[in-house]
């Protein structure tokens, strides 16, 4: 299913970028949120020449992962794959894919060199050569993956809507899209969008914020999680001589496999957390405004409750209460929006 539009990014990240610095801008560069503590000390035990060649735009790796099977699309040389295999545990898998001969070769060079490192005795880490837009053709079947995670590259496919499409379908009820990347303020006019070097930095593939929540919608994914959110700025006057009307920022989501509302609705439930989950001992967030603390009862809407109890974060968290009756809307919007009139939507 190659077009031309892969061709050109291939050639992009195949041949014309070798390594970080080679980007024109700083839109596929990690945001400058702080990385958590084992995520970073996993970071030190990956490969010089695999930290070289990243491309991401934030941190796309969520908590809770031990025995996991995760699926990173666009995984390019590896770097977020060799992270969380050292995340999910040995007897967890981590499956990564990309289009890209060039990059895929490095991040197969190093499979040894990684599991000696970590100290495993098989590899747990599969890398498949193909595209995001066809899951079904790498034989990765319905309902068999826990997590699917992506960094920064979502963006760039022109076929957005069957990326989603395949992420939903390979994820096992409960399961978790937590993923980083390039959103606009407004859709990218159309002679820009055909630019392969705005195309390659990751610019006019950019996800109009609204546009996404519509496509979500239509596969029946009504809830989305926004983690965080941080303002891109272009740094190359030529590049923003051309697009510097969008505005970009790099926004990481969390949604699940789950049959959830379109609105948040309130059942008068509450939720606990007891603290278990590792490396967050006092606190977890679920999302950008939806910070529970160890063993504070926190009332919260139908979707969070299906959220904490309905995935594998069920074992860390104590929900009350069902949906036989009902209150309302639940005020979930972050504290800002309630100082602001606030927009339509659920939780995000």
């Amino acid at each position: 299913m190659t077009t031309e539009t892969h061709a050109k990014l291939r050639d992009y990240y195949g041949r014309v970028l070798s390594k970080s610095s080679d980007l024109q801008t700083n839109a596929c560069c990690t945001a400058g949120s702080s990385l958590a503590g084992d995520i970073q000390s996993a970071l030190k035990r990956v490969h010089p020449e695999i930290l070289a060649r990243f491309y991401g735009c934030g941190s796309p790796i969520p908590a809770a992962l031990d025995g996991c099977t995760v699926l990173d699309l666009g995984c390019g040389t590896g770097r977020d794959v060799y992270v969380l295999s050292q995340l999910v545990g040995e007897q967890g898998r981590v499956i990564g894919v990309d289009m890209t001969d060039e990059q895929l070769s490095l991040a197969r060079q190093h499979v040894d060199y990684h599991m000696d490192t970590f100290g495993y005795r098989q590899a747990n880490v599969d890398f498949r050569q193909g595209f995001i837009e066809d899951l079904r053709a790498l034989d990765l079947a319905d309902n068999s993956v826990d997590v699917v995670v992506s960094n920064c590259v979502i963006n760039l496919s022109p076929e957005k809507e069957a990326v989603f499409r395949e992420i939903f379908r390979v994820l096992k009820p409960g399961g978790e899209l937590y993923f980083s990347d390039v959103f606009a303020d407004r859709r990218i006019p159309s002679h820009l969008t055909q630019d392969p070097v705005l195309h390659g930095e990751c610019l006019s593939g950019a996800l109009y914020v609204e546009d996404f929540r519509r496509m979500l919608a239509r596969i029946a994914c009504l809830d989305y999680r926004t983690m965080a959110s941080s303002p891109i700025t272009i740094d190359n006057p030529e590049i923003e001589a051309l697009i510097g009307m969008v505005g970009f920022s790099s926004v990481t989501v969390r949604a699940f496999k789950l049959e959830l509302e379109d609105i948040c609705e309130d059942y008068g439930q509450i939720a606990v957390y007891s603290g278990t989950i590792p490396n967050h001992p006092h606190y977890f967030d679920l999302d950008d405004h939806h910070r529970l603390f160890t063993g504070k009862p926190e009332l919260v809407c139908s979707n969070t409750a299906a959220m904490l109890r309905d995935t594998r974060f069920g074992q860390h968290f104590e929900v009350h209460g069902d949906t036989s009756v009902h209150f309302g809307v639940f005020d979930c919007a972050p504290a800002v929006d309630k100082v602001q009139p606030a927009s339509g939507g659920a939780c995000c």
